[in-house]
């Protein structure tokens, strides 16, 4: 169960309209190492997951939902006020014809989002050096993004996605080595 509180998780400002670096956020809203895969994987992998860490795949799951509606924000503010020319010279000429404004789960390329960027092995561990590994090709790809404008407000909102996902990284590795421990105490039945 989920409560929805009516704002963004941090505030998204842009300063202009700029549909080059929408084509290129959209990586994040469909792509395989988006916050929608994240989001649905770690959700997916949480009742194969011992007890002991299935919050934590809860919660990481559940803020990538606020993730993916700050990419698809920064989207909607960089593409609103384009013209049908700017929205090709950027790529976005296709999207548009097919989807006006509405976004669409796909990455830059434009190939849309498949259910098999999404791993879950049913093995603990497995799923979880997934999800790390998940988390730092996010980590690098907002850093790709941050280095491709000079859009300060992006940036921003950017630097605070990317230190989020360093931030899951780091709770995924801990939740490795208390599995880990778990499996190497002595059971007693």
């Amino acid at each position: 169960m989920w409560i929805y509180e009516k704002k963004l998780q941090y505030p998204v400002r842009v300063s202009k309209c700029d549909p080059r670096m929408a084509k290129y956020l959209i990586e994040q809203y469909g792509g395989a190492d988006g916050e929608l895969s994240a989001a649905l994987r770690y959700l997916n992998q949480r009742y194969t997951i011992p007890s002991k860490v299935v919050g934590l795949l809860n919660d990481i799951g559940t803020e990538e939902f606020a993730h993916l509606e700050m990419i698809a924000t920064m989207v909607y503010k960089l593409t609103k006020d384009a013209t049908p020319e700017q929205l090709e010279a950027a790529g976005l000429g296709a999207h548009f014809v097919n989807h006006d404004s509405a976004l669409f789960y796909n990455n830059a390329a434009g190939n849309p989002w498949t259910a098999t960027y999404i791993q879950a092995k049913g093995d603990p561990l497995a799923d979880l050096y997934e999800d790390i590994a998940a988390e730092e090709k996010a980590r690098a790809t907002y850093q790709w993004l941050i280095d491709y404008t000079d859009d300060v407000d992006i940036q921003d909102a950017l630097k605070f996605l990317r230190e989020r996902e360093i931030v899951h990284s780091l709770r995924f590795k801990e939740a490795v080595e208390i599995l880990k421990a778990d499996r190497e105490q002595k059971k007693v039945y």
